[in-house]
């Protein structure tokens, strides 16, 4: 059984696309029970951020496996075959561990370093074991890479870079965030709303001049609570849209929540601090439509305008640091994995040995009568010290081949692992060869 991972994220395929694969936490689960359906998943977990969509599975047929899933995403995302392969990507057993642990850490992120990811694998990891498509082989890797992203951002100063794409966002939003009047209103209340709110909160600005507007009322009230802001209901996002000066938009609407026409018309009714307007869109699918950006006034910041000022950035030394702590911890990670598969061998040579002396041991005894409990006694050691010098040196060579080199052939491992003079080994092949 091995871990396989298909996916396309803003390094594979253009924004117009992602927004077709993103997934909402209902989706991402029926693709999950329906990758369990096919007959080569045993196990499943997919992540679904404003940039990636990844599904993970433990698989036991590596082509099987990669066709079904390959299928479930284009079908999601209604692409054609040949489509998706030209914006997926596909990791596989030691490279999907790889995969993973630099996405948990940020190393894989459009806004690189960003600690956002952490709660959303943490997400695909708790939806998973609820739905119960994650088992015990996803559950130790999705568990391992929380803490590898983690570890990166406690040891180096990653975090530097860019906490998350919300902070990036409102940093390419510049001074205006800080100015004493600045008007600001938040259309979503999710996950990232709230990350957002929190944001402007912690740099500073007065809770009075941030407006939340959400379809469900209730969740939009809860960051009143919260953080102390103002609440909307979506009725009158018109009204608030024309007083606001930064919108942020993070929705998870189908389709744009801002058109042309509805920013040219609040646009037009006035009310603002400035005549300049700012839209940070973090939303995927975009909540603001193509056309807004066309506005005279208006500037909008989204996930393809933060990509590329990301490409800009400056990196620092911690990036180095971070990619050393993951590289070090994929060798760990695959070092246990292969140690587990190892044990029961080994545990299972050794009761084969143990039953071996107890069966001859009986054996032996029932042949020889007049012997006294010493020498019974005798007889049992003298047995199973044979037996286990016997499986000594394999039981030993069978660990180090974990370790090992890779690409050892069959008779190689053979040779290897009970210690076999090559000549020995020729001779026995040459007269077996001989008699077939």
């Amino acid at each position: 059984m091995s871990v396989l991972v298909v996916g396309m994220s803003h390094r594979s395929a253009p924004i117009d696309v992602l927004e077709r694969a993103s997934l909402d936490t209902d989706a991402a689960v029926k693709l999950a029970h329906r990758a369990l359906e096919t007959a080569s998943v045993t196990e499943a977990a997919v992540i679904s951020t404003c940039n990636r969509v990844e599904v993970y599975v433990e698989a036991d047929r590596f082509h099987n496996a990669l066709e079904d899933v390959s299928h479930l995403l284009a079908e999601h995302a209604g692409l054609g075959r040949e489509d998706l392969v030209s914006h997926a990507y596909v990791h596989y057993d030691d490279s999907a561990v790889a995969h993973l642990f630099s996405v948990a850490a940020g190393m894989d992120s459009m806004i690189l370093g960003e600690s956002q990811i952490l709660g959303q694998v943490r997400q695909a990891l708790h939806t998973g074991q609820a739905e119960s498509t994650v088992g015990s082989a996803l559950n130790a890797l999705f568990q391992q890479a929380l803490r590898i992203g983690k570890r990166g951002h406690a040891e180096t100063g990653i975090d530097r870079l860019a906490p998350s794409t919300v902070t990036a966002g409102l940093d390419a939003v510049g001074d205006v965030v800080l100015e004493a009047d600045t008007r600001f209103l938040v259309a979503g209340a999710g996950t990232m709303a709230s990350l957002a709110v929190r944001t402007l909160v912690e740099r500073g600005v007065e809770p009075r001049r941030i407006m939340v507007a959400n379809r469900t009322f209730q969740r939009a009230y809860e960051l009143v609570a919260t953080f102390g802001v103002s609440a909307v209901r979506w009725e009158a996002l018109d009204v608030e849209l024309a007083a606001a000066d930064v919108v942020i938009s993070c929705t998870g609407a189908a389709g744009s929540v801002f058109e042309t026409e509805r920013v040219a018309a609040a646009l037009a009714r006035g009310g603002r601090r400035s005549e300049q307007m700012v839209f940070v869109d973090l939303a995927l699918p975009r909540d603001v439509a193509p056309g807004v950006g066309e506005l005279d006034g208006v500037t909008v910041i989204d996930l393809v305008t933060l990509a590329a000022r990301s490409e800009n950035a400056e990196l620092a030394g911690d990036v180095d640091q971070v990619r050393a702590i993951v590289a070090d911890e994929v060798r760990s990670f695959l070092a246990a994995k292969a140690q587990s598969r190892v044990t029961p061998t080994v545990k299972a040579l050794r009761s084969m040995a143990t039953e071996v002396v107890e069966a001859e041991t009986a054996r032996l005894l029932g042949r020889l009568d007049g012997l006294g409990p010493e020498q019974v006694e005798q007889v049992r050691i003298a047995l199973k010290r044979v037996a286990d010098k016997l499986i000594h040196a394999p039981t030993v060579r069978v660990q180090q081949l974990v370790d090992g080199p890779a690409g050892l052939t069959y008779a190689d491992a053979l040779s290897d692992l009970f210690a076999l003079d090559p000549a020995t080994v020729d001779a026995v092949t040459q007269v077996k060869g001989g008699k077939g």
